[in-house]
């Protein structure tokens, strides 16, 4: 490090350190400022908090329900991050972040080792700046945590295979991929990385490693199942001791009903096989404005044999292709495809980043967002045209100078970095955007987004000592709720919570309170006697006792619009 070529400053390893501390700062603004926001967040942590206040940790729980949609491991670990810190507004971000800084550090290290250390510190760089992975990074889903461990494996494999041979490393590789298929099935996928290895190694590309002893190749793979045998068999064994029928349908849903199942028929989110497509145009911005020109380069190293290229870029394309084939995609399936499409574009960025045409690209799309912030939070702030009253529904209507702040910092960057250095620019007007977002933006909408502020209010009106019960609740409700609280299952149809939940009542009404989402309660409670609690995420909440329950009714099948996504 001490004779690489800096890219800034003079010496490599303080330009090193002032990314790191830019990349945490990115990152990490905000955290401790918020709670878990949906849709998936507060289910994580909701599952997490459940694991520690009941010692659940094989069988997670939402609610008194199951929750079998998911390994744990990724709940694991917030629960682990709570037990450090305790808080869980800062426990529930903290593995998405370590996740976030490690396949930076992984992108940077095997691009400096492939190339050099301009060529790293710019892959690393932009993939830190490419708005797909800053937003996802920021947030607490599996997702994140899953590409932190795929880029551990694709780093291990491609030690091994281009650096190598180093065994211990492919061992490396082969573990961390199981260990991300005990987070979330799919962590199999970093092993396709051999297919491109084999067609390079047939075709004598360079450079490569040619490692030979095949007990090896299956010690390691063996290794693969370690990490998925550690967390299988204790959860197998358990449910076969006690007998348990709601244990066995964990097992059969776990690992049948959410891996092969939802991959050849899933439930939701149906789209064209070129989804991904637009994805990678739209939310790879800026990376991938330096597609144009980085296409016909990796062509042209193709052509030249050069196994650098190929691997990671093989491995992009069988991944797409992959995802592509099952009818249900979302954006974050191909996430893990950035670490290695910034690493492939490594050693072209030094030349590219000087190229006009991509500066200009770069700085059209910087004065595009800027200026689309500054003029939509004008309006919002002094016409309020109708769209604007439909966004801020349930908002601060202060989120509008958050907004203009950010489009006014960034049309100063622009005019301060113009063309010529387009690139810095986006970089501080990215510092700026992630900055005030988290510090600004965060506690703003934390009230209405984490459902914190009806949770509140509902306590407020029933009393200290009163308890709620949560009809046709969402995990945010149950995660925000103050004081005693019981609630009559998540996936059940409203109408059989409904029963349940008055029966409850009956039995103390004095003291107990029902807390509903607005369309469950149908026409079965008179919304004069019952109490308008608030909007919170797109929704309405009541809060009535039995004076205001209509005898005899009970709602409809039609009216059970239960819907598992949230904002």
């Amino acid at each position: 490090m001490s004779h690489a070529h800096p890219l800034w400053l003079r010496d490599a390893r303080w330009e090193l350190l002032l990314f790191g501390v830019f990349a945490l700062l990115l990152l990490g603004l905000g955290i401790g400022l918020r709670d878990p926001w949906p849709s998936d967040e507060p289910r994580f942590a909701l599952v997490a908090r459940l694991m520690v206040e009941h010692g659940q940790w094989l069988f997670p729980h939402r609610g008194h329900e199951l929750y079998p949609d998911k390994p744990p491991v990724f709940m694991w670990l917030q629960a682990l991050a709570y037990m450090i810190t305790g808080q869980w507004r800062v426990a529930f971000l903290l593995p998405s972040l370590a996740a976030a800084l490690t396949v930076l550090a992984l992108v940077y290290d095997l691009a400096r080792r492939l190339w050099n250390h301009r060529s790293a510190l710019l892959a690393a760089a932009t993939l830190l700046l490419t708005i797909h992975f800053t937003y996802q990074m920021r947030n607490a889903q599996i997702d994140p945590l899953l590409l932190g461990w795929i880029t551990l494996a694709n780093y291990g494999l491609l030690r091994h295979l281009l650096l190598g041979p180093s065994w211990r490393w492919f061992a490396a590789g082969c573990f961390f991929a199981g260990v991300g298929v005990a987070t979330k099935g799919v962590g199999v996928l970093a092993l396709l990385m051999l297919i491109p290895y084999v067609v390079a190694r047939r075709n004598h590309w360079q450079p490569l490693a040619l490692p030979n002893g095949g007990w090896r190749w299956a010690g390691g793979l063996a290794l693969f199942l370690l990490p998925i045998l550690g967390w299988l068999l204790p959860m197998l064994l358990v449910a076969h001791a006690d007998g348990d029928p709601q244990h066995a349908a964990y097992v059969q849903n776990i690992l049948f009903g959410q891996t092969v199942h939802r991959y050849a028929t899933p439930p939701g989110h149906i789209h064209s096989p070129f989804y991904f497509l637009g994805i990678v145009v739209v939310d790879w911005l800026p990376l991938s404005l330096l597609l144009p020109w980085a296409l016909p380069a990796w062509w042209r190293r193709l052509k030249r044999r050069d196994a650098r290229f190929l691997l990671p870029l093989g491995w992009i394309v069988l991944l797409l292709l992959f995802f592509s084939f099952s009818p249900g995609k979302r954006d974050v399936y191909i996430l893990p495809a950035l670490p290695m499409a910034a690493l492939a574009l490594a050693p072209l960025l030094p030349g590219l980043l000087r190229r006009r045409g991509v500066r200009l690209a770069v700085f059209a799309l910087t004065l595009l967002l800027a200026g689309t912030m500054s003029v939509a939070a004008a309006l919002a702030i002094h016409r309020h045209p109708a769209w604007a009253g439909k966004i801020e529904q349930g908002l601060d209507p202060q989120i509008w100078w958050v907004l203009l702040s950010t489009g006014a910092a960034g049309l100063v960057v622009v005019a301060f970095t113009r063309v010529r250095r387009a690139p810095l620019g986006w970089l501080l007007f990215g510092g700026v955007l992630w900055g005030l977002y988290g510090l600004w933006g965060y506690p703003m909408l934390n009230g209405d987004r984490s459902a914190r502020n009806v949770m509140l209010h509902a306590r407020a009106i029933a009393g200290p000592d009163a308890t709620i019960g949560l009809l046709a609740w969402k995990e945010q409700n149950l995660l925000m709720a103050q004081g005693p609280v019981t609630e009559f299952g998540f996936l059940k149809p409203w109408p059989q919570q409904y029963a349940e939940a008055i029966a409850w009542q009956r039995q103390d009404p004095a003291r107990r309170w029902i807390f509903s989402l607005d369309d469950a309660m149908g026409q079965c409670v008179d919304r004069h006697r019952a109490i308008h609690v608030g909007h919170a995420n797109r929704r309405e909440w009541w809060l009535f006792k039995a004076d205001a329950v209509i005898a005899g009714c009970t709602p409809s099948l039609a009216e059970n619009a239960a819907d598992d996504t949230d904002n």
